[in-house]
């Protein structure tokens, strides 16, 4: 048993036992996205937060070894003076545990806290705070109860910098009594992975489940080649019924046997290569938008502690959105928007916005939902605007599920997202931008606010948002066009 386990280790078992040998003996392969980066840079700084309201606790550094941080721990333990530690360190059976938050519950036990970025307590986060439990008990320590700490979605930011109330505790001793009883054998099987060779395991929902495995590229290289049109490209989860008959190549499949229109729509498509478009069903709706028609999309940023006054934690805040405005004659204006100074972009936003929009016409967005959403919070947000906000929202039409119902082409590969669809239509990419996606343009963000960045850096920035923002209102203008073109 010469390689040791921890609560994430654990979890990591528990999701895939590749997914921990890999961790361990292959970390090199290891590939995260920046939406894994962005949950790990967010959950570095709840965990501060967390720390930094309970102003009386005490901090079991890391240095200079974890054997060291045990050794202290104890001492605490011993002296009987702390009220709460951070970072508590425990070590049981080759499992070496730090605890976020060991809090003394006045009656000689302690209590457990686990914090968690997210807004809620989830299955999955029982894992960690069962391991937690289990070696904490095992070395003597009396625990009372344990929880997670997560984000409180009600809360928002009154004042800056105060953030009293942005977590809740959930309870969860009593629910985890039967993960904890079971840790021991769990952690037998764990340690017996490590000490073996690289287990034997194809790919499937579990590399996503819970979350996103940072090493499914190293496992889809070493998987044979898979059918050029494989079932999962069926949306919406309609491949898994295939699977589970064995079936994995989607033109395998006999029309007949495809209940679902959507799926069959897929399904002829690929096997014809002749894309499916009924433009009287898209001119059934599209030809109903009244001119001037305002093209509009929006890039967003969220913050996991609220940064501005008035924000909860994961508001989408628009920093970005570019506009076309077509006439009925065909001409058009192209207006945008962006902040790029930190401060809080919402005004400024909105007043663009009002000063661009014309008074009347339809807004086109594509996925309206998230369009109108952003909309909506700048009205609530600024009630001196709401009114003139509200009446944008309210003529928002989706060209989305117009698309959905009306295109469909083989290389989309099942996926009516505008990147997977403008190429089926135009000669027009994402890939020589550099910025190419939502998450891209997140990062951006951060990245420009950051007070490290180079003037230079921060143009270099604000033009490549700009050439973004502005290709996906394009896009879209394109796409209508070709749906209601016979």
């Amino acid at each position: 048993m010469e390689h040791g386990l921890s609560k994430s280790r654990v979890a990591a078992f528990e999701q895939c036992p590749k997914r921990l040998w890999l961790s361990v003996h292959r970390p090199e392969e290891a590939r995260f996205s920046d939406e894994a980066e962005a949950r790990f840079a967010a959950g570095h700084l709840v965990g501060a937060m967390a720390c930094e309201l309970l102003p009386d606790g005490i901090m079991i550094e890391a240095v200079p070894d974890l054997a060291a941080a045990a050794a202290r721990t104890q001492e605490l333990l011993a002296a009987g003076t702390a009220a709460v530690i951070f970072e508590a360190t425990f070590a049981f059976n080759g499992v070496l545990v730090r605890i976020d938050v060991l809090e003394a519950d006045g009656r000689g036990g302690w209590h457990i806290a686990e914090v968690k970025s997210t807004t809620s307590a989830k299955d999955q986060h029982h894992s960690d705070l069962a391991t937690q439990i289990w070696v904490a008990a095992s070395t003597g320590l009396t625990v009372s109860g344990a929880s997670i700490r997560h984000l409180n979605r009600e809360f928002v930011l009154e004042r800056e910098g105060d953030y009293r109330g942005v977590f809740v505790d959930v309870e969860l001793m009593d629910t985890i009594a039967q993960v904890v009883a079971g840790r021991g054998d769990v952690v037998v099987a764990a340690h017996a992975i490590l000490d073996g060779p690289e287990p034997d395991r194809e790919t499937g929902a579990h590399c996503q489940d819970p979350y996103p495995c940072q090493f499914l590229d190293y496992c889809e290289a070493r998987m044979p080649p898979g059918p050029e049109w494989p079932v999962t490209i069926l949306p919406s989860g309609g491949g898994k019924k295939w699977l589970a008959k064995g079936i994995t190549d989607l033109l395998a499949i006999e029309p007949d046997a495809l209940t679902n229109a959507t799926h069959s729509k897929v399904h002829r498509a690929t096997l014809t290569g002749e894309p499916f478009h009924d433009p009287d069903g898209a001119c059934g709706v599209i030809d109903g938008w009244p001119y001037p028609r305002s093209w509009l999309d929006f890039e967003t940023i969220s913050f996991a502690l609220p940064r501005w006054v008035g924000t909860r934690p994961y508001e989408q805040v628009p920093f970005q959105f570019s506009l076309h405005v077509e006439q009925a004659d065909g001409t058009c204006e192209h207006g945008e928007f962006l902040s790029l100074d930190g401060a809080d972009p919402r005004r400024s936003c909105a007043e663009a916005l009002l000063a661009l929009v014309p008074k009347e016409g339809a807004v086109v967005a594509y996925n309206a939902p998230f369009e109108r959403g952003c909309v909506q919070r700048l009205a609530a947000g600024l009630p001196d605007l709401s009114e003139p906000l509200l009446a944008i929202a309210a003529r928002i039409v989706d060209l989305l599920p117009v698309t959905r119902a009306n295109w469909y082409h083989r290389d989309q590969r099942g996926s009516w997202s505008i990147k997977a669809v403008l190429p089926t239509v135009a000669s027009i990419y994402y890939g020589e931008l550099q910025v190419q996606g939502g998450s891209g343009a997140q990062a951006a963000y951060l990245e420009a606010i950051d007070a490290g960045t180079t003037a230079e850096r921060l143009d270099e920035l604000d033009q490549a948002l700009r050439a973004y923002c502005g290709r996906d209102t394009e896009a879209m203008m394109l796409l209508a066009r070709k749906l209601v073109a016979r």
